[in-house]
């Protein structure tokens, strides 16, 4: 019995030095991904943070002035238009870019051998979003554009697009359907898991495909569904490169983003403090937006195992 306890007790103490080792080689392999975060991600956060608490022009040391920064953003009227453009932008373009992608996910998963057909599809989104940019730029241009080209072509006259304030959103809205293709990668790998039996169980019982969608494939697909509306949220808040190459905000400032706003304050005026509240508040604002929608997530999220929803 002793001898049992002092071999316990070698093999401990022999384990011990084993799981130091251990984690000190996976915090060494994992430093440079940590230093990384730190310095170009945690630390540009709180210096933005630090900065909006003062009167800084990049030229001249930082002076303190407070809450001053927030409150002249609650006072402009630019920064209330730019947060309507931003949200409108978003409201619109990420349902209609989760209904395009998904609608085109259901299509190739009825398709055989439809792999030509989804690398198409997701060819695009390797294509840089400035390349991205220029394209649509001639695409949407009025009169030389291949949109308008093809309205011409069943008798429709196109809109001005990129220089008509009413048609420079739906215009910039249009061009995120260019990148549906990793929204459609995400569906069809949704698809895919779905349990066949189910399906078969329910035409048995006289589903019909438009119930069976409904019934079995929707509920089913809501975790990805839910994922793609928090990721798209997220980015579409964040629209920088199109509206910035595109439309410098024109015309009329009809595609002044939030995005626009704080890089013209940052690096236009030289108002870093003023240029990172606003980031800041845009920051709280997506967050808000966030948690709402992981809150009701339990509503309408549906899993066929675990918490958080119901099947």
């Amino acid at each position: 019995m002793l001898a049992t306890e002092r071999l316990t007790a070698t093999r401990q103490r022999g384990v011990r030095p084993l799981a130091r080792r251990e984690a000190l080689y996976g915090l060494l392999f994992i430093s440079p991904a940590l230093l990384g975060l730190i310095i170009f991600n945690v630390g540009p956060i709180i210096a933005a943070l630090v900065f909006s608490f003062t009167q800084y022009s990049i030229l001249a040391d930082p002076k303190w002035i407070g809450l001053a920064n927030y409150q002249k953003v609650f006072q402009e009227d630019l920064v209330l238009l730019a947060f309507k453009n931003t949200a409108i932008y978003s409201l619109v373009s990420v349902p209609l870019g989760i209904a395009v992608s998904f609608a085109i996910a259901l299509l190739l998963n009825r398709i055989k051998g439809a792999h030509l057909y989804r690398t198409a599809y997701y060819v695009p989104c390797v294509v840089p979003s400035v390349a991205s940019a220029v394209i649509w730029l001639v695409m949407l241009n009025p009169n030389v554009g291949l949109i308008n080209h093809f309205l011409r072509l069943i008798g429709i006259e196109g809109p001005g697009w990129l220089i008509d304030p009413t048609w420079a959103k739906p215009g910039l809205i249009l061009m995120t359907l260019w990148s549906i293709g990793t929204g459609m990668v995400l569906y069809l790998a949704g698809l895919q898991g779905v349990p066949q039996h189910l399906h078969e169980a329910a035409q048995i019982d006289g589903a019909s495909a438009w119930r069976r969608f409904w019934v079995i494939t929707l509920p089913m697909m809501t975790p990805t569904v839910f994922f793609h509306l928090v990721v798209g949220l997220i980015s579409s808040f964040q629209a920088f490169n199109a509206p910035f190459i595109m439309t410098k905000g024109g015309p009329v400032r009809a595609t002044y983003f939030v995005s626009l706003l704080i890089y013209d304050n940052a690096f236009a005026y030289f108002k870093m403090g003023y240029a990172s509240a606003i980031a800041w508040i845009l920051f709280i604002v997506v967050l808000i937006l966030t948690l709402v929608v992981l809150k009701t997530s339990s509503s309408w999220v549906y899993y066929e195992s675990g918490t958080g929803g119901r099947f």
